[in-house]
């Protein structure tokens, strides 16, 4: 199967619960440098949007409970496409980027909007490209479990509430809870039985 024919992006592998929670670690590391690499730019256009399906934005609720919030303290987010057939077994997980703030300044700005708040993400987004579910344009993953994993904690998934700022900022860092609630989120919707994983560390799609 040629799986790196749409993205040299993608790493295809069985995951454990334990295997996905340590990776954790080395995934903030992968999602600090592509971040900045994969930047949004509104003159990128990776793949057509043309008979792309949409996709509702899922709020993560039991992240509340855990205190894994965006930057504003909303609740994070992502978007699911269930699959079916021969993929109904295998996951495709997409990281959106979007770099990093770095200052109180930048960090109060960002979390007004998509990337630092739920409230400002769409309600629905276009999955194409890997996440498309059209087997001519996607013909490797078209029928898989599809995920689009919202980024609002302004750290690639890194920050801690340890991190955080004790001035009166409102400004939640809380990457690390938002990952590791995620993960409880999809192994229990049934990665934990996935027959193969494939990962899309923070590319713009």
């Amino acid at each position: 199967m040629a799986i790196l024919r749409q993205s040299a992006l993608i790493w295809c592998r069985k995951f454990s619960k334990r295997d996905l929670l340590t990776a954790s670690v080395g995934l903030t590391l992968i999602l600090f440098s592509f971040s900045f690499l994969f930047s949004f730019s509104k003159n990128t256009v990776v793949f057509t949007l043309n008979n792309s399906n949409f996709v509702p934005l899922t709020l993560l609720f039991n992240a509340k409970d855990r205190g894994a919030f965006c930057l504003d303290g909303s609740l994070p987010g992502y978007h699911f496409d269930k699959g079916y057939g021969s993929g109904s077994s295998n996951w495709v997980l997409h990281i959106e980027g979007g770099g990093w703030c770095e200052s109180v300044a930048t960090c109060s700005l960002r979390k007004k909007t998509a990337l630092g708040s739920s409230n400002h993400m769409e309600q629905e987004v276009q999955f194409s490209g890997i996440l498309s579910s059209d087997p001519a344009r996607n013909p490797d993953f078209f029928n898989w479990n599809k995920v689009k994993i919202r980024y609002c904690d302004g750290s690639s998934f890194a920050g801690h509430p340890e991190s955080e700022f004790h001035n009166g900022s409102g400004l939640f860092f809380r990457g690390q809870l938002i990952w590791e609630a995620l993960m409880d989120e999809f192994l229990s919707m049934g990665m934990s039985n996935a027959r193969q994983d494939a990962l899309l560390a923070g590319s713009p799609l």
